[in-house]
């Protein structure tokens, strides 16, 4: 009998998988407690290529609400950066909390981390508790793990006071092998996307869809300007897709002109470069220099596009925080999900209160949003973000690449697809988008980056 990972990769069938046994233990990318330590007194660079070990861990017992996921593909989110890092704190100490939960939470305490907070993959087991699913089942996750007897849950997903982040804040995440997921965090895979495709889509793209278009974020409309910090990244490459997709102005800040291209390609109306004109440095954080660049930044803007931003969609945190605040229009919004640059923001408050803005704060996206997100990627509103393509065993030179920003788009990572272009299981819709608009991206990944 061949093994559950063979398998899968021969596309068995729900029964074949049924029966194949599940491994003992699988590759994963981790850290291990014994490395917390690297990084103490270091001011300089912490290499992540020093603490991301791939090698076996053992497998996790399935809870009666969560599947087992045979990973086909993943994706680097700057999540992993900060783990790597043991910045600003050792995800062990979200590990241990979690354990301390008891009962089935206490898997997840472990002297090692699985990482990854996105995933595609077929279902290879099911608890018992799982009604909406099946083994063979083709799905994404969603990096938000929530706890759904929680009654805010009911009014979204994000309230939940015990929600955590998959692959950061719990183990097992999707930079393996297999992976455990709550039956609440899947979402049906776009048939028609290759399986490293579709893994960029979850974190990013919720993230992007929640952020901008959710009534829970800045409730873009038509006709908005949208000004985008990092509009080629991850994050930035969905938001200006789901600018355009929703009749709105993308403006686009980058760091470099292959950036730039990146950017334009996507349909950014206006592209700025920040190497040209020196905004979202280290001192910008500074209320008084942010004003100063804030008004540099708004008349390119103008002179570009005709008006101030309506909506602010900043991920970078300190050194553009105070920059977007003075940015946005009278009574505009600013929408935050992360900061990669510090999370101590500083900024004129008066620009804030007197000029009545508004300051969102958005983390991830509840199941809904996930769902409405990956509808557009079906309908073809949306095309995957992926670049740079790397094999699971080179996870720390992935990571590597985001944690210099020197990326575009989203950096992918095989696991057991064992090349590229696998899992396309409605090739007619796929002809119908077209492949040059499917991969559009891929023209941007990193020199030297091999296609696994």
């Amino acid at each position: 009998m061949m093994s559950l990972s063979d398998a899968v990769r021969a596309g068995a069938g729900p029964r074949e998988l049924a029966a194949a046994e599940v491994p003992a233990e699988f590759l994963a990318a981790h850290l291990r407690i014994e490395d917390e330590k690297t990084f103490d007194g270091i001011e300089g660079d912490r290499d992540v290529r020093n603490t991301l070990h791939v090698g076996t861990v053992p497998m996790p017992e399935l809870a009666p609400d969560e599947v087992l996921i045979a990973v086909m593909a993943s994706s680097i989110n700057y999540n992993t950066v900060w783990s790597a890092t043991f910045e600003p704190l050792s995800t062990f100490g979200f590990l241990q909390a979690y354990g301390r939960q008891g009962g089935w939470a206490k898997r997840h305490d472990r002297p090692f981390h699985v990482l990854g907070s996105d995933a595609a993959g077929v279902i290879v087991r099911a608890g018992s508790g799982v009604r909406r699913w099946r083994v063979g089942d083709h799905v994404l996750v969603n990096a938000a793990c929530v706890e759904d007897q929680e009654a805010s849950v009911q009014a979204d997903g994000m309230l939940s006071e015990n929600q955590l982040a998959w692959g950061f804040e719990t183990n097992y995440g999707g930079l393996a092998h297999y992976t455990i997921a709550r039956a609440s965090q899947l979402i049906p895979k776009p048939a028609h996307l290759a399986w490293e495709e579709a893994a960029t889509i979850p974190a990013c793209g919720g993230t992007a869809y929640r952020m901008l278009v959710s009534d829970r974020g800045a409730r873009m409309k038509q006709g908005d300007v949208v000004l985008i910090w990092g509009a080629s990244g991850g994050l930035g490459s969905y938001a200006v897709q789901l600018v355009k997709n929703g009749g709105g102005i993308a403006v686009g800040v980058v760091g470099s002109e292959e950036k730039a291209r990146a950017a334009r390609a996507l349909g950014c109306d206006l592209v700025i470069n920040r190497q040209e004109h020196d905004f979202g440095g280290e001192s910008d954080d500074e209320p008084e220099v942010a004003v100063a660049q804030g008004k540099r930044l708004g008349r390119l803007i103008r002179d570009g596009v005709g008006e101030d931003p309506h909506i602010v969609f900043d991920n970078v945190g300190r050194s553009t925080f105070g920059i977007s605040v003075f940015l946005a229009r009278r009574g505009g919004t600013v929408v935050t999900c992360g900061s990669s640059t510090g999370y101590q923001h500083r900024f004129d408050n008066r620009y804030l209160w007197m000029r009545l803005k508004r300051i969102v704060g958005s983390h991830v996206a509840n199941l809904q949003e996930q769902v409405d997100t990956a509808r557009l990627f079906d309908q073809g509103s949306l095309v995957p973000a992926l670049t740079s393509l790397f094999p699971l065993e080179e996870t720390g030179e992935a990571t590597r690449l985001v944690q210099l920003n020197q990326h575009i788009g989203k950096v992918g990572v095989l696991c057991l697809a064992d090349r590229p272009g696998l899992g396309v299981t409605d090739p007619e819709r796929r002809a119908r988008i077209g492949e040059e608009r499917l991969t559009l991206m891929r023209a941007y990944a990193h020199d030297g980056v091999r296609a696994a």
